[in-house]
């Protein structure tokens, strides 16, 4: 008897399949379960931490002694001395005499001597050059000659070197009005370039580039770097003729000096870059010891491979005897939540150990306190995108760099105790350049992703981006699960209609129901389009005359709210295309809700390959807001408990996502109540855009546009 079609047997489906729709069926429990699992790993980070180590052996920390002497020590005092004697001169002549003598000491170890002038181009908003830096020839144009600056260059070439690598040392100096603490730093850069000079093993060429940093420290060396990469073919002579009577008072300078010193008029250039350290001696003083403070953070999160920082912190603890620190957020270490979330690791770590002692979980609660406030602050720097110093340059070239600043001990009146703080700054940079100097290759071998909790410990990215994959893994299971149901409700609705009553326009309304997603894409869309138009508003309220931050950031506010009710007006919602019953109310807000999960999930996505630092904070606000946002009309209609606790939730994360509302919470938490001031966030908004952080474009395309669709779902049908 042959089979019928019915007593054919149904192919399961497979295993993932079967997964994925166990997943969406169960959709809210898996978002409870994710989102506690993602902040719990967060919270674990600090004792899931490793302890730093070398990862490429020819560095070889340590394996050499110093050669530093008393007579390069003499010599930098003497530097600092002559120096130091300018500061009763006039400013521009005492730059210009502190510059000549620079140069002769320079040119006095054999060094190849040149200046570079640059000229300084205040960081205004432009959405064309937002992701480029300004052209170097854009940069000559309109110039003013108090709106200029001259670096000194040193080169020393390497005896064993071929010419194709280069480490560079940078010491930022204000030619004229300097104080103590660049002086000093100009020492220490000294001192080791002395040495340098007299060196056999010397492998890589050594530049000394002291920026002129009246304009700050970053631009003289961004555009030192900008001409390094771009060649010009013109001499400094020729930039500076008829131009500026104060450089070519500087040529008539040098003319005069002494014979033997040879100044090039021309660029001048080393190999390859393989790394860079910037060495300053903070103004401050410490109390018990000498402490040596490391900056690395760059732009859009970027740091040097961790190698560098390993080498510095080894060499500057086992052999300088330095107190090494990074910057953390001062005020965690007075919340008493995270002090009773430590005592409880601690515990659990002590119970760990006494059940097996080969079980190494658990910090103390002093080193989870202290890892907490680190983290904190590698991510908030990471995420804001912004250079914590000159290293960031040097990074945008693909360069490995760091800023170290030295803060001494107080020494006043001290002549041996100040040679003993310059033998220690100096030996610690003479050890980071042999190491550098034996690698035949660019680092490589360490990690370039990852966070500090302490300058001996650090989590790399396979660790912290599984708090990132926990947070956001409920975003497409919830996307899913919110079409399904509202198709499922519309395929309820046809059956119903589907009778012999059935009209034309019932059909003609099925067929619209059964393409709402569309409208639900379109308004996602066109609510991210307006987020890239308010973004591009800075660059026209700047060009308002005489405008304060605090009048820039109400007029940016009202403008935006403008634009965003325009657009409603003229586009309308997707509750004015179809009339929908009652029964049907949930179908329309589910969709609009899927479409902008499905947005956050792909905006995070993408932010976190551009700074995954921002993603992950991003995340922590976006996702709870998204999974939580229904309705308060349903809520309030329900009139329960859960249902009651849910408003204050949706309330709660909608005011806290929104950018300047968690720009001054966390100001507050920081800094108090009084040191609030409506202006603060343009500042903080112009710094993003100043600086090209990709921040600024994940705020105003990817994080005001989802809360302005959460929103819109909570005042739904109201």
């Amino acid at each position: 008897m042959p089979k019928t079609e019915t007593d054919t047997p149904k192919m399961k489906p497979r295993p993932i399949v079967r997964l994925g729709i166990f997943l969406i069926s169960h959709s809210l429990l898996v978002s409870v379960v994710c989102c506690t699992a993602g902040v719990l790993a967060l919270l674990l980070l600090p004792l899931l931490a490793k302890s730093t180590y070398i990862s490429e052996n020819a560095l070889m920390p340590g394996s050499a002694s110093s050669m530093i002497s008393n007579r390069d020590i003499s010599e930098a005092n003497r530097l600092a001395s002559d120096l130091s004697g300018l500061n009763f001169e006039p400013q521009d002549a005492a730059a210009l005499e502190s510059r000549g003598i620079l140069t002769k000491y320079m040119s006095d170890l054999g060094a190849e001597v040149s200046y570079h002038k640059f000229h300084h181009k205040p960081n205004q908003f432009h959405p064309l050059h937002f992701f480029s830096s300004p052209d170097s020839t854009s940069s000559v144009k309109n110039f003013s000659c108090s709106a200029h600056g001259v670096n000194t260059v040193g080169i020393i070439r390497a005896p064993r070197g071929d010419g194709k690598e280069a480490i560079v040392l940078v010491t930022p100096y204000k030619f004229g009005k300097s104080g103590a603490a660049e002086t000093l730093s100009l020492s220490i850069a000294y001192t080791v370039f002395s040495l340098l000079s007299r060196v056999t093993w010397l492998a890589k060429d050594i530049i000394w580039f002291v920026a002129d940093s009246q304009y700050g420290e970053y631009a003289p060396v961004e555009a030192w770097l900008r001409d390094y990469h771009t060649p010009v073919f013109t001499g400094l002579g020729t930039l500076n003729a008829d131009t500026c009577v104060k450089i070519d008072d500087l040529y008539v300078f040098e003319q005069k000096s002494i014979a033997q010193r040879k100044i090039s008029d021309g660029f001048r250039r080393a190999g390859t870059m393989a790394a860079a350290l910037i060495i300053k001696v903070a103004d401050r003083n410490e109390l018990l010891e000498d402490t040596l403070n490391i900056y690395a953070e760059a732009s859009n999160g970027q740091m040097p491979n961790l190698d560098l920082i390993n080498i510095v912190n080894y060499l500057a603890v086992h052999r300088q005897g330095l107190r090494v620190k990074v910057e953390k957020v001062l005020t965690l270490l007075d919340l008493r939540w995270l002090e009773i979330l430590g005592e409880m690791f601690e515990l659990l770590g002590k119970v760990a150990r006494s059940l097996n002692p080969g079980w190494k979980f658990g910090i103390s609660a002093a080193d989870y306190i202290e890892g907490s406030a680190t983290l904190a602050s590698s991510l908030y720097y990471q995420a804001l995108g912004i250079p914590t110093g000159p290293h960031g340059a040097f990074r945008d070239f693909q360069v490995d760099a760091i800023t170290l600043e030295i803060s001494p001990k107080v020494f006043p009146h001290n002549k041996a105790r100040h040679n003993e703080f310059l033998l220690r700054g100096g030996r610690l940079v003479e050890g980071v350049i042999r190491s550098i100097n034996n690698l035949l290759e660019k680092f490589h071998q360490s990690f370039f992703l990852y966070m500090l909790t302490s300058p001996s410990k650090f989590v790399s990215v396979g660790v912290y981006m599984i708090a990132f994959a926990l947070l956001v893994a409920p975003l497409p299971l919830v996307a899913a699960s919110l079409y399904a149901d509202a198709n499922q409700l519309d395929l309820g609705v046809k059956n119903t209609k589907s009778t012999p009553t059935a009209t034309a326009s019932d059909e003609l309304d099925i067929t619209f129901r059964s393409w709402k997603w569309l409208y639900a894409a379109k308004e996602v869309f066109l609510i991210h389009v307006w987020g890239a138009a308010v973004s591009l508003l800075p660059y026209f309220i700047c060009q308002i005359p005489n405008c304060s931050p605090t009048s820039s950031s109400v007029i940016w506010v009202f403008l935006s709210m403008l634009s965003l009710l325009i657009l409603y007006l003229i586009v309308g919602s997707p509750s004015t295309h179809v009339s929908i019953s009652q029964p049907e109310e949930k179908g329309e807000w589910a969709i609009l809700k899927s479409a902008t999960i499905s947005a956050v999930f792909i905006g995070l996505l993408v932010m976190s390959v551009v700074n995954f630092a921002a993603a992950e904070i991003g995340a922590l606000l976006l996702v709870p807001m998204c999974l939580m946002a229904q309705p308060l009309k349903l809520d309030m209609k329900a009139g329960k408990l859960r249902s009651f606790l849910r408003i204050i939730c949706n309330v709660v994360l909608g005011f806290v996502a929104f950018p300047p509302a968690a720009f001054f919470v966390v100001k507050t938490i920081f800094e108090g109540f009084d040191s609030i001031n409506m202006g603060d966030f343009w500042n903080w908004m112009e710094s993003l855009w100043a600086w090209n952080s990709a921040t600024y474009i994940y705020i105003g395309m990817v994080h005001l546009p989802c809360w302005v669709l959460c929103l819109h779902i909570l005042l739904h049908s109201c």
